[in-house]
């Protein structure tokens, strides 16, 4: 069996305060892309916002998870409808490479590697603050990229978001030692 056929859905941490994750999901490479890059597209995973793609532009997320899935399952207290974040663009290789800057929260890379008709995602969060963010975040991250790989294989997302987050986020808190 290969490493690839092997995958593990969940994140692990790198360095104590990084957070490698990967999926692989359908190609091409391109579509993909377009998934991280353009936000009407990104908006169905992740967050909203125009990206200008030149290496220092800044640009603002725009988080409404509540819109992610249907229904979206029991939003946590203390977890606004929506948030925003301003960020930009650290690195930039299309279609392979993505790297954001996240006020407050350390940087984020993506990068796509194809491997036949399937492309690697691979997703890097550096520089987490503390352990309650990086649970936040790993929770996050593992159910925002199940929510990518179910749009880009034109499927709806089988969990709804919240419930969703929280269950991996105490998964997180189990398998990350403190």
């Amino acid at each position: 069996m290969t490493k690839l056929a092997t995958l593990d859905a969940y994140g692990v941490l790198t360095e104590p305060t990084t957070l490698k994750i990967q999926r692989m999901l359908p190609g091409p490479i391109e579509r993909v892309w377009a998934f991280l890059t353009e936000g009407e597209l990104r908006r169905q995973w992740l967050a909203s916002g125009h990206m200008e793609m030149k290496v220092g532009a800044p640009f603002e997320f725009v988080w409404r998870n509540d819109e992610l899935s249907n229904p979206p399952g029991k939003r946590p207290e203390g977890f606004p409808e929506e948030h925003s974040m301003q960020s930009h663009i650290t690195e930039l290789d299309p279609p392979r490479k993505l790297s954001i800057a996240w006020s407050n929260s350390g940087d984020v890379s993506f990068e796509l590697d194809p491997k036949g008709e399937k492309v690697l995602l691979t997703v890097i969060h550096r520089r987490l603050p503390d352990r309650k963010t990086l649970l936040n975040v790993s929770g996050g991250w593992h159910m925002h990229l199940d929510i990518l790989e179910a749009r880009v294989s034109g499927k709806e997302p089988a969990a709804a978001f919240w419930d969703g987050w929280k269950r991996l986020r105490d998964e997180y808190d189990k398998r990350i030692p403190a």
